[in-house]
């Protein structure tokens, strides 16, 4: 059961998002049809893209999320980024989160999905690090820009990084919170 104080900060967790999603649309309004606000407005026309974009790109990464959900068996992810891999999990890790396209926050539900899976938490975090650093999109525009020697340079330092991360959150983290996630579409997990 949850005391007072945690009650409390799920509710700030809760609102705080929506005020500043107010405070956006207030000052872009205030700008729009009040004495003119550049920095609202700027900001209302950022917010705006950025609405967009996520309209675009979460409705087909969903299906896609949905697909995998459906079509990859549990044994398969367990068997090659679970428990039982190892550190032979981490090649699969880099590789799949370097194939994938999308702003970060498309990582988040595949995480989810393959956490839902068999994934280890450690093997989660890995992806997560790879997807935001090493996607072949942003590779492919980072060595057009600043050169082979520069972008392999970055993956060199950058990966073992976020491999150590890993390790470090899954040690430092109580098995708790993060196994308490919701899971209405895998039952069998939540059973165990």
């Amino acid at each position: 059961m949850k005391d007072k104080g945690e009650k409390k900060r799920s509710r700030f967790a809760q609102v705080v998002p929506w005020l500043l999603v107010t405070a956006v649309a207030s000052s872009w309004l205030y700008g729009r049809l009040g004495p003119g606000f550049a920095l609202g407005e700027r900001a209302g026309e950022s917010l705006a893209g950025m609405l967009k974009v996520m309209a675009l790109a979460l409705p087909a990464a969903f299906v896609l999320i949905g697909l995998f959900d459906v079509w990859v068996p549990r044994e398969i992810v367990e068997r090659r980024i679970g428990e039982r891999a190892g550190l032979a999990a981490i090649p699969w890790l880099v590789l799949l989160a370097t194939l994938q396209a999308g702003p970060l926050y498309v990582a988040f539900p595949v995480a989810i999905a393959l956490w839902r899976k068999g994934c280890t938490r450690r093997n989660v975090f890995i992806f997560l690090g790879a997807f935001s650093a090493l996607k072949i999109p942003m590779l492919t525009f980072e060595v057009t820009f600043l050169g082979w020697w520069f972008s392999l340079a970055r993956v060199l330092l950058t990966l073992p990084v976020f491999i150590a991360l890993g390790f470090v959150l899954d040690g430092l983290l109580p098995a708790g919170p993060f196994q308490s996630i919701p899971n209405s579409m895998n039952h069998e997990r939540n059973v165990r």
